[in-house]
């Protein structure tokens, strides 16, 4: 068991902490073995691939290191919601996914909403972004109708983005970090941010969970 390491950064001109933790989880090793023996079913929303079940203690195991981030780097005092944790595989290859699935996305505008991402390989990580026009890094409750208005404006005018998972900036997104995936290191950031999966074109998005960009991916709510 490695030793867990925090490391809390501000991104872009908002300055929104982004939270990596390194050694997150005890035994990396038989969480995969865990999510080979799964059954995963296709995703639902707009993730690109299929999920699966964790094991009962997931939660159990790490809840302490997360109670801690969202208290002591969000200020998160009250009790904290797990809306929903699965083991996570990107699987669509790139000419197969949506328009959505090629630009930045937001979780939720509401602003005790968090997400956490758990790498169990090495590779492709997560982005944030800022939307060029409006200069929005997130996407909270009073900004989402000018956001989306503008957002939908642009795509009428200038075409669908290029068919292909967003690793970069582009006309309409500027990406302002990234944080590499690492096994057993995890992520969380404010649901609002708008944040894509960093895949290369050259990423293994394998069905098997013992050769593709296997996460865990998991929502909270704190309000």
């Amino acid at each position: 068991m490695s030793a867990i390491e925090i490391t809390a950064r501000r991104v872009g001109a908002d300055g929104e902490p982004v939270v990596i933790i390194d050694g997150f989880h005890p035994n990396p090793d038989a969480l995969i073995s865990a999510a080979v023996g799964r059954t995963f079913v296709q995703a639902e929303r707009h993730y690109p691939g299929v999920r699966a079940e964790l094991p009962d203690d997931y939660m159990l195991t790490t809840r302490k290191v997360i109670a801690s981030v969202l208290g002591d780097v969000f200020a998160c005092r009250k009790a904290i919601g797990v809306l929903d944790a699965s083991f996570s595989l990107v699987t669509t290859p790139p000419s197969q996914l949506t328009m959505m699935q090629r630009l930045p996305h937001v979780d939720s505008v509401r602003s005790g909403r968090f997400a956490l991402v758990h790498y169990l390989t090495d590779g492709d990580g997560t982005a944030f972004f800022r939307h060029r026009s409006t200069g929005f890094e997130s996407i909270s409750e009073a900004r989402s109708t000018e956001y989306f208005a503008r957002l939908n404006e642009e795509l009428r005018n200038l075409g669908p983005p290029a068919v292909a998972y967003l690793c970069d900036s582009n006309p309409l997104f500027e990406r302002i970090s990234l944080v590499p995936a690492q096994t057993n290191r995890a992520v969380i950031y404010r649901s609002s941010l708008l944040h894509s999966g960093a895949i290369s074109p050259d990423a293994k998005l394998s069905a098997d969970p013992a050769r593709g960009r296997l996460t865990v991916t998991a929502f909270f709510d704190t309000d």
